[in-house]
């Protein structure tokens, strides 16, 4: 109690460790920390990204017009898991959560043609637009809290990567 105490009045300075114990403490902590992959210590945020592949290829094994609307529904989803893991780490947006790369990374990859150089492509495009933030990433990433910050500017980062793909199919494919 004391702990939550501190934590509420010192804000987001002071963030707890994510770690196997937590991850299963509550079945939003296991998706907002990408199944583990969040605990992963050096870039967890690209391994998490990587578990975007695997959503993606799940997502393709529905029926097709279930595609987009399950999209959505687990983007949703993300607002909440990543709230409520965020507060219990004590930090809005906690570098191991990662649900935020795994939804959006599946969002680009369905409009990246499926060869190894455009999935590669995709990959790297979107982790470049996640880290560097451009305009108006960062803006967001720095303004918008909670849930919603958490996925909203990795939706942004998202469509940068789409535009560039679709604009580089425009002219290489």
């Amino acid at each position: 109690m004391a702990r939550k105490l501190l934590l509420r009045s010192l804000g987001s300075t002071i963030s707890r460790a994510a770690d196997p114990r937590f991850l299963f403490a509550h079945p939003a902590h296991l998706l907002a920390l990408g199944f583990g992959t969040g605990l992963i210590p050096k870039a967890p945020g690209t391994f998490g990204t990587l578990v975007g592949f695997v959503l993606y290829w799940l997502l393709t094994r529905l029926p097709a017009q279930a595609f987009w609307p399950v999209l959505l529904l687990l983007f949703l989803l993300g607002i909440w898991i990543c709230g409520v893991t965020g507060r219990a780490l004590g930090a809005a947006d906690h570098s191991g959560m990662v649900w935020d790369e795994i939804v959006a990374f599946a969002l680009v990859l369905a409009f990246t043609p499926a060869t190894l150089a455009w999935r590669v492509a995709a990959f790297v495009l979107f982790r470049l637009f996640d880290i560097w933030k451009p305009y108006p990433i960062r803006y967001f990433d720095r303004t918008v809290k909670g849930g919603f910050g958490v996925m909203f500017d990795d939706l942004l980062a998202a469509g940068y990567a789409v535009a560039v793909l679709l604009i580089a199919q425009r002219f290489l494919a």
